[in-house]
C-alpha cells in the first residue's frame, strides 16, 4: 500500500506552468461571458454585486434603423469600389519612354 502522508500531494508546477493555467482558466470564463453578452436573449448579468448589468434584445424599429445604417455603408462602399474600377479602366497606362542609345551617347 502507499505510504499515509503521500495520498493527496499534488505535484510541484513551476511558475510559468501555473500561470498558463490560470490564463486557461480566465480565457475560458471570459469566453463564456462573451458568449452570454452577445446573444439576443434579455439578460441580468451580476458581478459578485460589485456591478449589475440587463442586456435587453433591440426592438423591430432600432433593427429596421441598424438594416438601414448597414446597407447605406455597404452601398457607400459598393460606390467607391466601382469609382476605383472605372477610374482604372479609363486612364490608359503611361509608356515608357525611350531608352537612349548609346551611339547617341558618344
Amino acid at each position: 500500500m502507499s505510504e499515509s502522508n503521500a495520498e493527496g500531494q499534488l505535484q510541484n508546477y513551476s511558475v510559468d506552468q501555473a500561470a498558463g493555467a490560470v490564463v486557461l482558466v480566465l480565457g475560458a470564463v471570459a469566453s463564456l461571458l462573451l458568449v452570454i453578452w452577445q446573444s439576443r436573449c434579455h439578460c441580468k448579468m451580476n458581478l459578485c454585486y460589485i456591478f449589475q448589468c440587463e442586456r435587453r434584445p433591440p426592438s423591430e424599429e432600432e433593427m429596421d434603423g441598424l438594416k438601414d445604417q448597414a446597407q447605406k455603408l455597404k452601398d457607400k462602399k459598393n460606390k467607391k469600389d466601382t469609382d476605383k474600377k472605372t477610374k482604372t479602366k479609363t486612364e490608359p497606362e503611361p509608356e515608357p519612354e525611350p531608352e537612349p542609345e548609346m551611339e547617341d551617347l558618344l
